[in-house]
C-alpha cells in the first residue's frame, strides 16, 4: 500500500506562524477578552498620570489594561495609548499597535499600517514584529511581496530562538522560498522548534527522517516525532503515526494502535486516513476493535493533560504587562 505519509508542513500562506500578543497556535486569533489585571484605582490614576506625561512604559500598560477590559476590549482607549507610546519608539506598542492593524481589531484592517508598524519595532530588533513583518512580505500585503526580504527577515527573527519564527524559516528553506531549497537547513530549524514542543515542526521533522530529505531516512526517528506531534493533537502527525503502525515502520506492527490512530485523525479533521481506517476495520475482532476504541476514549482525555503547549516570546507580552 502508498505511504500515506506526508509533510504538512505549512504552505506559503496563512499556515505561517504570526507571532501575536495573545495565541501562537493559530495565524491570526482575535484577542481574548480576559479579565482586566488587578489595577486598583489608586495606582491607575497614578498610571495615567505618568501616561499623560510621557511615560512610554506607562502608555503601554494603559493600553494592554484596555485590551483587557470587561465585558469587552476598549479599543479607542488601546490604540490611543499604543500610538503614543509608539511614537516614542516603544517596540512592544509598536508590535500591538501593528497587530491591530493587520487583524482589524478595534480599528479598519489596514496592512499598510500594520507593515509601518512592525517596520519600526523590526528596526530596534525586535523579533516578533520582524516575524509578522516577514509574513506580509511574502503575502504581498500592504508591502510588494517579496520573498526574498521575508526571508531575510525571518532568518533575523530566527535568531531570537521563538519556535513560531523557526518553524517558518525551516518552511522557507523546505520550500526554496527566498532563498535556494535546503533541506538539511529546512531540519535544523524544524528541530529547534520541534525541541521547544512545537507539533507542527515535530511533525514536520518527522516527514523529513521518513523520506531522509536533508538527514538520513531514519523510520524510528521518524516515528519518535510523529508520536509527540500526535499526542498533542497534531491531525497530519496522527494520521502518519497510524501508517508507521500499520506498515511496522520505526514502530512495532500494531493494527489495533493504527485503528487508534487513524481514528483520532479523523476526529481532529484529518480525513486523509479514512479509508486506511475503514480497511483495517474489516480486519480487527470485535474484541480488537473494541481495544482501539477504549484507546481512543483514553487518549482524549489525557492528551490535554499530558502536553503543554510552547510559549512564544510574543506570546508573554501581555501576561508581562500584568
Amino acid at each position: 500500500m502508498d505511504s500515506p505519509v506526508r509533510s504538512s508542513i505549512p504552505v506559503l500562506s496563512l499556515l505561517f506562524v504570526l507571532l501575536v500578543t495573545l495565541a501562537a497556535a493559530c495565524p491570526c486569533p482575535a484577542l481574548p477578552q480576559s479579565p482586566q489585571s488587578g489595577t486598583t484605582a489608586s495606582s491607575l490614576a497614578t498610571l495615567k498620570s505618568r501616561a499623560e506625561a510621557g511615560d512610554a512604559g506607562a502608555q503601554l500598560k494603559l493600553a494592554a489594561d484596555s485590551l483587557r477590559s470587561n465585558p469587552a476590549p476598549d479599543y479607542g482607549s488601546a490604540i490611543k495609548w499604543l500610538r503614543a507610546s509608539a511614537a516614542q519608539g516603544n517596540t512592544q506598542a509598536q508590535f500591538l499597535l501593528g497587530y491591530l492593524y493587520q487583524n482589524g481589531e478595534g480599528t479598519e484592517r489596514d496592512y499598510a499600517k500594520a507593515a509601518e508598524s512592525y517596520q519600526a519595532a523590526a528596526a530596534r530588533g525586535y523579533a516578533p514584529a520582524a516575524n509578522n513583518l516577514a509574513f506580509l512580505y511574502h503575502r504581498g500585503l500592504g508591502v510588494p511581496k517579496n520573498p526574498a526580504k521575508a526571508f531575510e527577515l525571518y532568518q533575523f527573527a530566527a535568531q531570537a530562538g521563538d519556535f513560531a519564527v523557526q518553524c517558518n524559516l525551516g518552511s522557507m528553506y523546505y520550500y526554496g522560498s527566498g532563498t535556494p531549497r535546503d533541506y538539511a537547513l529546512a531540519a535544523k530549524w524544524f528541530r529547534a522548534a520541534a525541541e521547544q514542543g512545537d507539533p507542527r515542526a515535530q511533525h514536520n521533522l518527522g516527514f523529513l527522517y521518513f523520506k531522509g530529505l536533508g538527514v538520513p531516512s531514519d523510520y524510528k526517528e521518524s516515528a519518535h516525532w510523529e508520536r509527540l506531534a500526535a499526542e498533542q493533537g497534531e491531525p497530519h502527525a496522527q494520521t502518519d503515526l497510524a501508517y508507521l503502525y500499520e506498515s511496522g515502520r520505526g514502530v512495532p506492527l500494531d493494527y489495533v494502535a493504527a485503528y487508534a490512530w487513524y481514528s483520532r485523525a479523523v476526529a481532529s479533521g484529518d480525513n486523509t486516513g479514512a479509508e486506511r481506517r475503514k480497511s483495517l476495520s474489516g480486519i480487527l475482532t470485535r474484541r480488537q476493535l473494541d481495544a482501539a476504541n477504549a484507546l481512543v476514549a483514553a487518549g482524549s482525555s489525557e492528551m490535554p493533560r499530558r502536553h503543554k503547549q510552547p510559549t512564544t516570546a510574543a506570546l508573554a507580552l501581555l501576561e508581562a504587562l500584568r
